[in-house]
């Protein structure tokens, strides 16, 4: 039931009544599962690239942006690294002597192997008074090093976002995860101009801590590849949070009387990367990044994947310049072979049956539509959505980043499609977002509500049901044209907890 006094809080998140009744219905309707036809696997559904090609792609990128093309990076870099420490916090409520946990304990690794973090030195300045050297002394300390770590009077790495917390070490430098981004996007985000153009989206607590370490590293990093650096903020909109609910489907409300909103997800940013301007636009994770000396596979992938996408993407604007003039019936039969082969989809059933008109309307309305390559990895055992190919209400095939939420796991035949899966989404995209005649695409008409998630909650140990909008790659970019590539396992370096970064990926050159 809506309040008297909720207008004035739907009015400062600009969140209609409509939206919100919406929500409502959503959490008592859900979301329809998605029927999968068969999972996306190599050479049905996912490419594989040999090195010619590789190298052939790679190139195609860099004569494009000689030519003038525009080049951008987007990275999704909101919220507090909180996770990221779980153990450690988790430890703080009851500090026991680390003797008496198992070997393999992650304090207990966190602890003995912390001289391998590229934080250390930081640490040290901050405990002059123990020897941190010893690890007698480390593991005698170990509350005290973990408070340093993450409380205020220490680094506060406990508050911070992942972008700013310190993940490799170099001989005369320690980078965060941030100038680490920046260091990437300056082989494969530079612009004709000279400029690597990159953004993040940061929550507005964070943006003037990311401004400073910009400030502080920009220089550093301009120098040592010769670059210049045009980097961007931008915050989740306000108007793309959702509604909680009891698990009764009642508005949930705090001990004020307030109703309680939630952000909607990463599908939120789909608004933020619809203000980009460039034409081809990377993707990726905040903490997916290596040290330099790892660079050169992560970089020679992501070129190529921007060059496949520039070739498909001219293949796609001829034949929509072509099916503008009275297409020959060969016209017609070379794109449905393109759509079959290329974009590995089958079209509706009815299709030949429609007349030439209904033939060339559909096909327009089929190509002409924003573009990704998406990067997938083979599956390792590394938790992840999946690609797949699905049938839509319309008869139509389409290639979708699904995850396990969005499928039924009661259909035993869906469950064997999702099991049957070779590959994972790492969030590795490119994106194109211009038409055929050089107009941008308005992103957000190309999101499929229906592909949103209810998840369950808590607050100050209230049960709560929280509304997912689409995930950016997922139902935000349902209606986009796809295509999947394999890339090495090499380019997924994620860091999901602070142990992570002991993996060899992260640690420096011996």
């Amino acid at each position: 039931m809506i309040l008297s006094t909720d207008y004035n809080t739907l009015e400062q998140k600009g969140i209609t009544e409509d939206q919100l009744k919406e929500q409502i219905t959503r959490f008592n309707e859900g979301f329809p599962a998605l029927e999968i036809i068969r999972p996306a696997i190599p050479n049905n559904g996912i490419t594989i690239l040999n090195a010619s090609e590789t190298e052939k792609y790679a190139n195609k990128l860099k004569d494009q942006i000689e030519s003038g093309i525009s080049v951008s990076k987007f990275v999704p870099a909101s919220g507090a690294a909180t996770r990221m420490f779980k153990d450690l916090y988790q430890y703080l409520e009851n500090p026991v002597p680390l003797k008496t946990l198992e070997i393999n304990h992650p304090v207990v690794k966190f602890i003995e192997l912390l001289p391998r973090f590229a934080f250390f030195g930081l640490i040290q300045e901050k405990l002059k008074i123990y020897n941190l050297n010893n690890v007698h002394v480390r593991k005698s300390r170990a509350e005290d090093i973990i408070k340093a770590v993450l409380g205020e009077e220490g680094l506060n790495y406990g508050q911070l976002p992942k972008g700013l917390i310190h993940f490799h070490k170099y001989e005369n430098d320690i980078r965060t995860a941030m100038e680490e981004h920046l260091a990437e996007g300056a082989s494969y985000a530079l612009n004709k101009n000279g400029l690597v153009n990159i953004h993040f989206t940061v929550s507005p607590e964070h943006h003037e801590l990311f401004k400073e370490m910009l400030y502080q590293k920009g220089p550093l990093i301009e120098n040592r590849f010769d670059v210049g650096l045009d980097v961007s903020f931008s915050f989740q909109k306000p108007h793309t949070d959702t509604l909680a609910v009891t698990p009764d489907n009642e508005p949930f409300r705090d001990e004020n009387g307030q109703l309680v909103f939630r952000p909607g997800g990463h599908g939120a940013l789909i608004e933020n990367l619809n203000e980009q301007n460039a034409e081809l636009i990377f993707v990726k994770n905040i903490d997916n990044v290596v040290p330099e000396h790892l660079l050169n596979t992560t970089i020679s992938y992501k070129k190529a994947l921007g060059g496949m996408l520039l070739e498909v993407k001219e293949t796609i604007f001829s034949f929509l310049e072509q099916l503008e003039k009275a297409p020959a019936q060969i016209t017609i039969e070379r794109i449905i072979k393109f759509i079959n082969e290329q974009l590995s989809v089958k079209l509706p059933e009815n299709f030949p049956v429609l007349s030439d008109d209904e033939k060339v309307s559909y096909l327009k309305g089929f190509l002409n539509r924003p573009m990704r390559v998406c990067g997938m990895v083979k599956n390792e055992g590394e938790p992840g959505g999946g690609p797949f190919i699905i049938k839509e209400q319309s008869g139509q095939e389409s290639l979708q980043i699904l995850e396990s939420s969005q499928i039924n796991m009661d259909d035993l035949h869906q469950v064997k499609q999702l099991k049957s899966a070779t590959h994972f989404n790492p969030v590795d995209l490119v994106c194109y977002v211009k038409n055929y005649k050089g107009a941008k695409f308005d992103l957000t008409k190309y999101i499929d509500p229906q592909t949103g998630f209810i998840s369950e909650k808590s607050l100050s140990g209230r049960p709560l049901k929280a509304l997912e909008l689409p995930g950016l790659w997922n139902g935000a970019m349902a209606n986009w044209i796809t295509l999947f590539v394999e890339v090495p396992i090499e380019t997924f370096n994620p860091v999901k907890t602070v142990n992570d970064l002991l993996r060899p990926q992260h640690q420096p050159t011996v």
